[in-house]
């Protein structure tokens, strides 16, 4: 348990320290794009003067100096507020927890997806090293890997869509259909296929390579060979020594991707028109929403970090040895 603490002890103090130094970089590499958003703000409401503009920007603070700026934000993210988005009239907060769970839902499952299909086609690949089975999965992950991920989810909707018609193309729910229960729940999944496999399969790739590279790296160990002279069967030599020992890599890419997964899915949600935070930071830059963009990206990153520390907690389930340090 005094070990346990002691992560979650550095592990918190090292999250805030990241946090912050997003926070710090975000608001200086917004500000320093082109483009004014009092401007901008003063040009949607059809009155452009020069006064107007002057007026917006001692409104949001614009006139103050940079550094003056990032303390007053700094200040406001502390007490956990992320301002107001004036474009759409709402807070960032409620703008981001509207959007957040469709995100994780689709990152979730997509996550689940090319985690454990990739594993199986791994392992499958190891246990026919060398192969015509080892040489399919090998081909078909290099393909996955190289396609572009956009590229997969247009492929995707013109022959599921478009061809067969088997699978709604765009949305995350049927317009109208006002379901609820099972039958919205059936209905939010015959959605989320789609961009769930496109934001996955590249995912997968990564983790079918890995599996197998770890799985023959731990094959041609000296206590497998021993086990297997021993005679134990080979079913469970596979999942009680090659397998476990060759998770602890894995888990070290799926920690580091699960983040990867929330920054990708902006490329998703665009495609498929997905309601998530990926599609509103998609939009708050087109609209010069600062304001929005800065908590979208904090929100990303506390989740990154977030990951991390769960893939440091799973360290000392799966292989109690590695020490918290």
């Amino acid at each position: 348990m005094a070990r346990l603490l002691l992560l979650l002890g550095r592990r918190l103090v090292k999250m805030v320290l990241v946090v912050l130094a997003v926070a710090v970089v975000s608001f200086l590499l917004i500000h320093a794009a082109p483009g004014d958003p009092a401007s901008v703000i003063a040009g949607q409401s059809g009155a452009a003067d020069q006064q107007l503009v002057d007026q917006l920007r001692q409104q949001f603070g614009l006139d103050k100096p940079l550094i003056t700026q990032l303390g007053i934000y700094l200040g406001h993210v502390a007490q956990l507020d992320l301002g107001f988005s004036y474009p759409q009239q709402r807070s960032v907060a409620s703008l981001i927890l509207e959007r957040l769970p469709a995100t994780l839902l689709l990152t979730g499952t997509a996550f689940l997806l090319a985690l454990l299909a990739g594993v199986v086609a791994g392992v499958v690949a190891a246990r026919h090293a060398g192969r015509w089975l080892d040489s399919v999965v090998t081909v078909v992950a290099l393909c996955f890997y190289a396609t572009p991920i956009f590229w997969v989810g247009l492929m995707l909707v013109l022959v599921f869509s478009v061809w067969l018609n088997w699978l709604p193309s765009f949305g995350s729910e049927t317009v109208g259909a006002d379901l609820t229960g099972f039958a919205a729940v059936l209905d939010t999944l015959w959605y989320l296929t789609l961009p769930a496999v496109t934001l996955g399969l590249f995912y997968m790739a990564v983790y079918a390579r890995m599996t197998r590279a770890s799985m023959l790296e731990v094959a041609d160990q000296d206590h497998i060979r021993t086990a297997r002279a021993k005679g134990v069967p080979e079913g469970r030599i596979l999942r009680r020594h090659v397998l476990r020992n060759a998770l602890l890599p894995i888990v070290t890419l799926a920690g580091i991707q699960a983040g990867q997964l929330v920054g990708g899915a902006v490329l998703v949600e665009t495609v498929f028109a997905w309601p998530g935070i990926g599609r509103l930071a998609f939009d708050a830059l087109m609209a010069r929403d600062y304001q929005l963009l800065l908590g979208v990206f904090l929100c990303t990153s506390v989740l990154v970090v977030l990951f991390n520390l769960v893939t440091d907690l799973l360290y000392l389930v799966i292989d109690p040895r590695v020490e918290a340090v």
